[in-house]
């Protein structure tokens, strides 16, 4: 059943937020990557590489966990738990380009060479917390 993301996710996922993803490795051992994210209003949207460890975790089991925490506060965060939905390249070069402006304010600088296929992973969220400690 999916959950609406509210107000303030939506607003704090507009943002440059600091975002990390988990997904599940082969021996059941987590997986955690630092990374962007975004949203359609509906989704959790993030931006990866086809060749990345966390897309062949996200292929063999689509659960995953996303903790998004406050650029102006860290300590204030929301973690989404979900699934992928679907993983598309359709779209994904111009989502990084507009990612780069969001976070870095200019192009993409293509860390790991313009070869790399892109891909976004649609997550669409199970259970949505904030955390206050």
């Amino acid at each position: 059943m999916t959950v609406p993301l509210g107000d303030d996710l939506l607003a704090l996922l507009r943002r440059p937020a600091t975002c990390y993803i988990a997904t599940t490795m082969p021996d059941g051992s987590p997986q955690l990557t630092q990374t962007w994210v975004d949203t359609d209003g509906k989704n959790i949207l993030i931006n990866s590489v086809e060749s990345h460890q966390k897309t062949r975790n996200i292929e063999r089991d689509p659960r995953v966990a996303v903790a998004v925490s406050d650029p102006a506060d860290p300590s204030s965060y929301t973690q989404i738990r979900g699934r992928v939905v679907h993983i598309t390249k359709h779209g994904a070069v111009e989502h990084i380009e507009a990612l780069a402006q969001k976070y870095l304010g200019r192009p993409y600088p293509w860390f790991g060479g313009r070869d790399q296929v892109r891909l976004i992973y649609v997550i669409e969220p199970d259970r949505i917390s904030s955390p206050r400690g």
